[in-house]
């Protein structure tokens, strides 16, 4: 499907983390192609996703090479008419890898990302807990709201399954303003701390 063209006043891209994955694969390497598969439970997050992203008027959907951030991708775009797009860079935090090599692999997508938006909009990127945290430190959200986000979530993720950080910059020498935007009804009550 061709982008719709346009020139946007600042940038708009949303990080989505995975819906929820089978945990108890574990023949399959987490971080490793393909990963394990998506649940029901997160099939249907996935959805609920793809009617959050409808309402921000997202067209893209970029997502890692794993099993589980690409169905989620395909669920949410599904329902949000978007585009799809494989980025390598993306992919899960490894064992052996420091936040500071995510983010060297990370900064190419987000540029493109950042140019992407200003000409065609709001995009999103599923992606995983371990990337969208190195990003949120990246963009400067202050520790002390990382770390409630972190015992509030799984695993000490900043994000639930399914969940989306919206970063907005409001103009070329502003900061960006980065908000946990989207929580799945399900995680809904987590927050309620």
């Amino acid at each position: 499907m061709p982008a719709r063209r346009y020139t946007v006043p600042h940038p708009i891209v949303y990080f989505v983390r995975h819906a929820t994955p089978d945990w108890s694969r574990t023949d399959l390497v987490y971080h490793i192609p393909p990963g394990p598969p998506l649940v029901p439970a997160g099939e249907a997050e996935a959805g609920e996703l793809g009617q959050y992203l409808l309402s921000q008027g997202i067209r893209q959907v970029w997502h890692s090479p794993l099993e589980r951030t690409r169905r989620t991708a395909e669920l949410a775009a599904s329902v949000c008419d978007a585009g799809l797009r494989c980025e390598l860079g993306l992919s899960e935090m490894r064992p052996d890898e420091t936040h500071d090599r995510v983010r060297e692999r990370l900064w190419p997508v987000w540029q493109e990302a950042i140019s992407y938006s200003l000409t065609h909009g709001p995009l999103a990127l599923v992606t995983h807990g371990g990337p969208i945290l190195t990003m949120l430190q990246a963009l400067n959200l202050p520790q002390d709201v990382l770390q409630f986000y972190m015992r509030v979530f799984d695993r000490g993720n900043p994000v639930p399954p399914a969940g989306v950080w919206k970063a907005v910059r409001p103009g070329s020498d502003s900061l960006w303003d980065v908000s946990l935007a989207f929580v799945p009804q399900a995680y809904r009550s987590r927050l309620a701390v």
